[in-house]
């Protein structure tokens, strides 16, 4: 059994927005990942066989290895469709916005999605919310992924019958992705319950596994090695590390969207690191990646040094120095948070 998480007034009152809406347009955050892109295209599945008039409109492309997801196809990149996207936002008049909690990660979308005079749900599992974004807020940070959120409110809205494999395969695919495979923040026995549910319903895991992560390219595969042998730098006193890519590098192994997937999780197989760091070089920032184990507050040390948040143990966040900079800020910041970097038991 499976207990309810979503409050019933919060229920209620998405459910009259999506009954009431005919235009409805499902916006996620910049940078789509896995959970992003499921939690969206799960939600547009359900509104196809509700007979609406859904569309999905990312900020920026998606990484390679989520193409294969059931209706990736039907989504509008706002880098590459600005108009039309802007001309669909602008006629909507339910946009859900999904795995994320404030309007600033929807990078250049974000301002036609303020502007947009629709009715605006935000669904999501990010810490603090922006309550002045949307008219119904639906934040719940204590559950895994926005994926396992959007299969709690189907089912809540009493939609669970009207699940079809794709929005099924979405949402799993979600929960897996930004749990790392189901290795951390994924502790929760009704994660698994979800689990068993979406496999009577068709979804094979296996499968959906080695479409996410068993399908690079040799030159990616060149890049991880290249990372590990060269760029990974370990910091024993403090059980950190820290890899970091820039551009030219990336040039060198042909780097594409989504290569660097993974590739922070990487130092944590070293018994001594519990806390681990990739920045990669954008032609505008440094983005930075952070993850780690046990108790060590990723998301805070996110927070203080590098504009970003998320959740305990995976985070994100920005540098708009360069990477010598970064660097030096990441150096600087571990002494502060020397307390928390206690070995794995």
């Amino acid at each position: 059994m499976i207990s309810k998480v979503i409050a019933d007034n919060l229920t209620h009152k998405v459910k009259h927005e999506i009954d009431e809406a005919e235009k409805i347009v499902i916006v996620t955050h910049h940078g789509p990942d896995g959970d992003a892109m499921g939690a969206s295209l799960g939600l547009w599945h359900l509104l196809m066989t509700l007979e609406k008039e859904p569309k999905v409109i990312v900020p920026s492309p998606p990484p390679n290895f989520l193409m294969w997801m059931p209706g990736a196809d039907q989504v509008l990149i706002y880098t590459f469709q600005k108009e039309e996207a802007e001309r669909i936002i602008e006629k909507a008049d339910l946009i859900i916005a999904v795995d994320f909690n404030t309007p600033s990660r929807l990078g250049k979308l974000a301002d036609s999605v303020i502007a947009s005079k629709a009715r605006k749900v935000m669904i999501d599992h990010h810490l603090n919310p922006d309550r002045d974004f949307a008219n119904i807020i639906i934040s719940y940070p204590q559950i895994s992924s926005t994926s396992e959120l959007i299969f709690r409110l189907i089912c809540r809205m009493g939609h669970f019958s009207d699940i079809n494999l794709g929005c099924a395969e979405s949402i799993y695919t979600g929960m897996m992705t930004d749990t790392g495979g189901f290795t951390f923040n994924s502790n929760h026995e009704e994660i698994y319950l979800i689990i068993y549910e979406l496999i009577k319903l068709g979804v094979d895991k296996d499968i959906i596994y080695r479409r996410v992560y068993d399908t690079f390219s040799e030159h990616r595969m060149r890049l991880q090695g290249y990372c590990i042998y060269k760029k990974m730098k370990i910091y024993p006193e403090y059980q950190a590390a820290l890899i970091t890519l820039t551009k030219e590098e990336m040039k060198e192994f042909q780097y594409v969207n989504g290569d660097a997937e993974g590739f922070v999780n990487i130092p944590l197989s070293i018994r001594e690191v519990i806390f681990s760091v990739l920045m990669r070089e954008d032609p505008d920032k440094i983005k930075v990646s952070l993850r780690s184990q046990g108790s060590f507050p990723a998301n805070k040390f996110a927070e203080e040094f590098f504009n970003g948040g998320g959740h305990l143990n995976a985070s994100g966040g920005e540098s708009f120095t360069t990477m010598e900079e970064a660097v030096k800020i990441f150096e600087e910041g571990l002494p502060k948070y020397k307390e928390f970097l206690n070995p794995l038991p």
